[in-house]
């Protein structure tokens, strides 16, 4: 969707009158020129027109009221905007639409903006989007999002990675799909891989702050949400779609995808569909053996639009398998393959009300079925894992109230049922969680105010009891947790804004972490959980500072996250003699987690530009003081970019400093510096929009090895990559 922005201005010709007549223009916003031969349509009466040569489009007889455009070209994203109209207006509206090959979500500004000020901030800084994400884009989603500010990746191998969010990781990142969490294990192990395929997403969003209270309990954390809309949100008025492309030399890896969706009077209809493969790894030291992948995606959507009213549902098959090395600490010692699976369904109700304190509901249902199994390189099982899993959501939005501009309150619930098989003596499981929460948002002269807060009730109950085992005695458990979380934000000047944040954070232990008591087959350890545990409770305090100006832009964090009961599993340094491997035993301990990011983007000429990012954790015990472990190096970004209204090109440089502050049994990793080219280029011809993109990551071929990843025991991270990208954007 291309960002739409509308502004009332004066009229054309000043001296023309326009009784009942709604005139408007529409503009490229990226020229700033007008727009012909675009097609409006005013969805509240069911009309049509066309923008002429000169971009002005006209409604003749309209009466006073709210009204929604629709515009659409074939050379642009297909756009919504919201404006209100007055009899007898001698406005004019001003619309301002992005090509398609930006791929940039729509963002509606009228004569003040609908952004708040933290949003805007939010977009500026965690929001990967259009080129940068095309430009950026990885075989998995970890790694399109290794660049970010504030962002590590966890691995054991190319295709388990995870991110990780100023040191936390695990369930403290909450990763979804269009507002819904996803349902895998990759938070409760290394070797557990992310069930997102990153390269048919619209765009990816790093939420921190009260809005994160919306989705999860942990506030200090962060929710890496992918926006695909399977779902579909709108009826366009002619088919249109995406066919896609990618190939990888480090490990001659590739992905076709195509994605297209139909209208049908009041219904649409959505279909994706991709094929990945990748073999093992290429590094200057040598191939990572038993590191390939292979995954198929299928998804179907619908939706029946009418109005205020939208009725949706989608259905998801994920298959992916993959490798993960062995032959060093913390892994088999032959490697093991994982081959897994999830079906994946939701439905979804949409009703907006207007004149009313209650202005949009959403409720929201999703039931998945994920399968796991690990295999040794003998064929044998050696674990299988099953949850079916359900949830259900309500979200109220709001109207302005008092000085409340606008806000969410809700419920959800969910039910979890976790069975094991195999060589793993955990007990099957199930947890049931309800959470009521809201979220809002308020200005008083300057300051600009976020607050959320959320309540929690779980219950975890594994279906055998026992009394006496070597974890101690596993039983059910309910856990009543609260978090909250308060941002503000004052203006110093128009461009500048200095903010900062409060929050009381609440995680509950893990299926796994409570009752966990066996042999974890891909990361060769015995691990065991404790089913005493109580619930991690944190404050989390922020000050950071941005500035916001036509050619430059910056923004400074530094956060301190004080931790009681951080729960961790550690190498105890003890060996379970029945499996000769080394335990793993779960534990809470007080934990302080403190750093700072900077992101600064300089625009030096008209087309020239210069960007700069770094990102520093320090994590310890505060018994003791010392390390915690798996925390990221200082690291970070700067790069150089020419860009024109169709091509990019630029030279980027990875660094990170060595990480000598380690837990024991951890190794510490030495520092390094890459280089990167990247080069986009689009070509807009009639109905099509071709778009290429060529990365060549690490180009002097430098040896290199992330401090999070367990592989780096035995080989570096990838040598020279390249990465070629191609989608062909079509509008029927």
């Amino acid at each position: 969707m291309a960002a739409t922005f509308i502004f009332n201005i004066s009229p054309i010709d000043a001296s023309t009158t326009f009784s009942g007549n709604l005139n408007g223009i529409i503009i490229d916003a990226e020229t700033n020129k007008p727009v012909s031969n675009a097609a409006v349509e005013l969805l509240n009466n069911n009309r049509f027109t066309t923008s002429n040569s000169e971009g002005i489009f006209t409604f003749t007889n309209v009466i006073e009221g709210t009204y929604t455009l629709k515009v659409t070209h074939l050379g642009y994203k297909e756009t919504l905007a919201s404006l209100k109209f007055d009899e007898g207006s001698t406005a004019k509206f001003a619309v301002y639409i992005l090509p398609k090959a930006i791929e940039i979500s729509t963002v509606i500004v009228s004569d003040k903006p609908t952004l708040s000020k933290f949003e805007d901030l939010y977009e500026l800084s965690n929001v990967l989007k259009g080129k940068e994400l095309q430009k950026d884009l990885g075989i998995t989603l970890a790694s399109t999002l290794k660049n970010e500010t504030g962002i590590a990746i966890r691995s054991m191998g190319p295709a388990p990675s995870r991110p990780v969010i100023r040191g936390l990781g695990g369930d403290r990142v909450m990763i979804s799909e269009d507002g819904e969490k996803i349902i895998d294990l990759s938070a409760t192990s290394p070797d557990h891989a992310v069930t997102v395929e990153p390269f048919s997403i619209d765009r990816i969003e790093v939420i921190r702050g009260p809005k994160l209270l919306t989705f999860t309990p942990v506030s200090i954390g962060g929710v890496v949400n992918v926006v695909r809309n399977e779902i579909p949100i709108q009826i366009h008025n002619a088919p249109f779609g995406t066919i896609g492309g990618f190939y990888e030399s480090a490990n001659n890896g590739y992905i076709g995808s195509l994605i297209t969706e139909v209208p049908y009077d009041k219904f649409a209809l959505r279909f994706e569909g991709s094929r990945k493969r990748t073999e093992d790894l290429s590094t200057p030291e040598g191939k990572l053996k038993n590191s390939g992948s292979s995954n198929t995606n299928l998804t179907i959507g619908g939706s029946f639009i009418d109005n205020d009213l939208r009725i949706g549902s989608s259905f998801r098959r994920f298959e992916l398998d993959y490798g993960v090395p062995g032959g060093f600490v913390g892994a088999h010692p032959n490697g093991v393959n994982i081959t897994l699976y999830k079906n994946q369904f939701r439905f979804l109700t949409d009703i907006n009300f207007e004149n009313s304190f209650i202005s949009e509901l959403e409720i929201s249902y999703g039931t998945s079925l994920y399968r796991h199994k690990e295999f040794e390189k003998s064929g044998k099982i050696g674990s299988e894992f099953r949850i079916f899993n359900h949830s259900l959501s309500v979200d109220a939005r709001h109207s302005r109230l008092g000085i409340l501009d606008n806000g969410t309150f809700g419920l959800s619930g969910e039910m979890r049922d976790f069975d094991i098989g195999g060589f793993v003596f955990t007990s099957p499981t199930r947890s049931y969680n309800l959470a009521l929460f809201g979220f809002e948002t308020f200005t008083l002269d300057r300051f600009t105010f976020e607050t959320g807060l959320r309540f929690n009730y779980d219950l975890i109950k594994p279906e055998r009891e026992k009394a006496v085992s070597n974890i101690g005695y596993i039983r059910q458990r309910t856990f009543y947790t609260y978090s909250a979380s308060v941002s503000v934000l004052y203006e110093l000047t128009k461009i500048v804004h200095i903010g900062a944040n409060i929050s009381k954070s609440s995680r509950v232990p893990t299926i796994e972490e409570l009752f966990s008591e066996g042999p974890h087959l891909a990361a060769y350890s015995y691990e065991t959980g404790n089913p005493d545990l109580t619930a991690e409770g944190g404050f989390g305090t922020e000050i950071f500072i941005y500035h916001k100006f036509t050619n430059l832009f910056y923004n400074i964090n530094l956060f301190y996250n004080n931790i009681a009961g951080y729960i961790i599993p550690r190498n105890k340094g003890r060996t379970n003699f029945a499996t000769f491997l080394p335990i793993y035993a779960t534990s809470g301990i007080d934990a302080v987690l403190y750093g700072l990011e900077l992101q600064a983007d300089w625009k030096l000429l008209e087309k020239l530009s210069f960007g700069f990012s770094t990102s520093y954790t320090l994590g310890s015990f505060k018994d003791d003081g010392k390390p915690l472990p798996q925390i990221p190096p200082l690291k970070g970004l700067i790069e150089l970019k020419y860009e024109s209204e169709t091509m990019t090109a630029g030279i980027s440089n990875e660094y990170a400093f060595s990480q000598n502050r380690v837990d024991q049994f951890e190794e510490p990793t030495d520092g390094y510096t890459v280089f990167n080219l990247f080069f986009q280029y689009s070509i807009n011809a009639a109905h099509l929009i071709h778009s290429f993109s060529l990365n060549v990551h690490n180009i002097f071929n430098r040896i290199y090895r992330n401090h999070l990843s367990r592989v780096k025991l035995i080989l570096p991270e990838a040598g020279i990559n390249a990465r070629i990208t191609y989608k062909l954007f079509f509008h029927l």
